[in-house]
């Protein structure tokens, strides 16, 4: 059946659109956009008072599935995704075994037609096993459905491997998203290195693991004319050299999460696990500054690296705790409630950055966009809904979130992926 969506505050960046539009969808594209539509045999839907945005693209998410299901699958993965606003995710492929040939990634893409509510885009590991001595068959990967390479949870492990992985996906037209953390530095490192690690008697990670590794990747992908895409970004002195390395015309995007803008290392007072992530929540004066690179765009994208752990794994000791917030049910109203309603960022800015980036960083050509023939993905935004975050009902199948209780403004109502309502308040 056709659906005509009638009266919504259309916002789509790509084309500059901020106005009220009918929108008609037939077999899972967009047919028009026009002040008044009239489609007799469609089934009809008022969303007048509410935003419609081109679906949402977390570009980090990590599914767990094939190997880790009672985290989470690609079901409940993609059911989360839907109730917390998007239409399309990319997996990481730190899976068991690990996506790091065509079998795991067909096995994905497979898993995903039958099961998934939502699109599913996997991304290959760039070693072998994570292994960071031998780069995988990266153009038989992207033959099999592989639309990025990271060796995420893990930098990319040398710089030889790095060089030769962005010389390798250059002419594959895919790029590398990496993890930029330097191990020797790390170590049993669980929060951030500073004033808050000595008070609390924990391990740190100093912020300057994550600049060299930043600063390799820019110097390579500047020599290889390559793509280079920073992951969960997460400090002050990383910023500055990505902005510099944009000015001079380096392939580079970066991408930030809510929990390193909107959280810092003061709150890990109570030795919470749910806020143990890595890379760590930094100072205050680290996270202020990410949301002047949200403000000045140097930051591409919004990204949930959505990490789900058991229950019982995140009870233990702080030490003991494996890294990961859970993310896909809670990043759209947090991001409208605490940038977009504080008028840090504009409404256009927060869909440019949920939506058209990652859908032009991962070369999906027909989502992130409200066009003609363009795939019929749609997110619905109330700005005014009153939400109080509440990890038991969400669809994960993980609680981890650091945000029990946070009451916000603004939420996704209802998620439509090709036409078919896959979530509605």
């Amino acid at each position: 059946m056709s659906l005509l969506l009638k009266n919504g505050r259309v916002i789509d960046p790509a084309t500059g659109t901020d106005e009220t539009l009918d929108i008609l969808i037939d077999k899972g594209k967009f047919i028009a956009m026009k002040p008044r539509i009239e489609a007799a045999s469609a089934r009809i839907i008022d969303v007048s008072r509410l935003v419609v945005a081109p679906g949402f693209i977390d570009m980090h998410t990590h599914l767990r599935d094939p190997g880790q299901e009672d985290k989470e699958t690609i079901r409940t993965g993609s059911l989360a995704a839907a109730r917390g606003g998007f239409t399309s995710v990319a997996c990481m492929p730190n899976t068991t075994p690990v996506n790091d040939n065509r079998g795991v990634t067909e096995y994905i893409l497979s898993e995903a037609k039958k099961k998934a509510v939502i699109n599913i885009f996997p991304i290959a590991a760039v070693s072998k096993n994570l292994e960071g001595k031998e780069l995988t068959d990266m153009g038989d990967l992207v033959e099999a459905g592989a639309v990025a390479f990271s060796d995420d949870g893990l930098p990319v492990r040398t710089s030889e491997i790095m060089r030769r992985a962005l010389e390798y996906t250059k002419p594959l037209g895919t790029f590398i998203i990496d993890h930029c953390e330097e191990k020797s530095l790390t170590q049993d490192g669980v929060m951030n290195e500073g004033y808050y690690s000595y008070l609390f008697g924990l391990p740190g990670m100093p912020s300057a693991a994550e600049e060299i590794i930043v600063a390799r990747d820019l110097i390579l992908a500047e020599k290889a004319e390559a793509r280079i895409h920073i992951a969960h970004l997460s400090v002050k002195r990383a910023v500055d050299l990505i902005r510099e390395a944009k000015r001079r015309k380096v392939r580079v995007t970066a991408e930030v999460t809510p929990h390193h803008l909107l959280l810092n290392d003061s709150a890990l007072e109570d030795y919470d696990t749910n806020l143990k992530v890595n890379p760590p929540l930094r100072t205050k004066e680290d996270s202020d500054y990410l949301i002047g690179a949200v403000k000045d765009g140097t930051v591409d994208v919004f990204a949930t690296d959505h990490a789900p752990h058991t229950l019982d794994e995140k009870s233990v000791e702080f030490d003991k705790a494996p890294f990961g917030i859970n993310g896909l049910e809670t990043a759209v109203s947090l991001l409208l409630d605490r940038l977009v309603n504080n008028k840090i960022i504009s409404l256009s800015r927060f869909v440019e950055m949920m939506s058209t980036s990652p859908a032009l960083i991962l070369g999906l050509k027909t989502k992130g966009q409200i066009a003609v023939g363009a795939d019929a993905d749609l997110t619905v935004l109330n700005l005014n809904k009153d939400t109080i975050v509440d990890a038991n009902r969400f669809k994960s199948k993980s609680r981890n979130t650091p945000f029990q209780g946070w009451k916000l403004r603004g939420a996704p109502v209802m998620t439509i992926v090709r036409g078919r309502i896959v979530y509605s308040a």
